[in-house]
């Protein structure tokens, strides 16, 4: 009996790092969404430039993805080249949401690094990003050409991440 009470606390310990090791290498970036064809919320927030007050009426171009990125997001700086190559694709418009973020230092970077948005909507309390579900930056939503989300990406948007979850809907 004595030996077990002793063994007890390595066991636990055991099964505790082990539930740890399985939790944290199934965490493949994907989160169901709610929102998965569903419309986009609606919303009345500042441009990033300050030039207009939008709305989802602006939202214009189908089909259209809305990435969530911020100054301070490591994450937002590799995958910016690649939306700098979306930015060129005839057949997607691409949209920004600048998160919980600093105005000045966004544009600044956008002035140093070129700028892959048709607008940026500058959500500085993240209240757009609460009715997304969005719980940090990068996160991508591709709006289909009826006018619903259809992917939710969570992560860098790379080449690799577009032609698996996105391309389907462009065509």
């Amino acid at each position: 009996m004595n030996n077990i009470i002793t063994k007890l606390p390595l066991v636990i310990f055991v099964i505790l790092v082990a539930s740890l090791f399985i939790f944290l290498k199934n965490d493949n970036q994907e989160l169901n969404s709610v929102l998965i064809d569903k419309e986009f919320p609606e919303f009345n927030l500042s441009s990033l430039d300050k030039s207009k007050v939008l709305s989802k009426n602006d939202l214009e171009d189908l089909p259209f993805i809305i990435n969530v990125w911020a100054t301070w997001c490591i994450t937002c700086r590799v995958e910016h080249p690649f939306l700098m190559q979306l930015k060129n694709n005839p057949d997607i418009t691409v949209y920004g949401i600048n998160y919980k973020d600093d105005r000045r230092e966004a544009l600044n970077l956008l002035d140093r690094t070129g700028n892959p948005f048709k607008f940026s909507i500058f959500d500085p309390e993240g209240r757009l990003a609460i009715d997304l579900g969005v719980y940090g930056a990068p996160e991508t939503f591709l709006i289909g050409k009826d006018g619903l989300i259809k992917v939710r990406h969570t992560g860098a948007l790379t080449p690799e991440v577009w032609e698996e979850k996105f391309t389907n809907y462009i065509d």
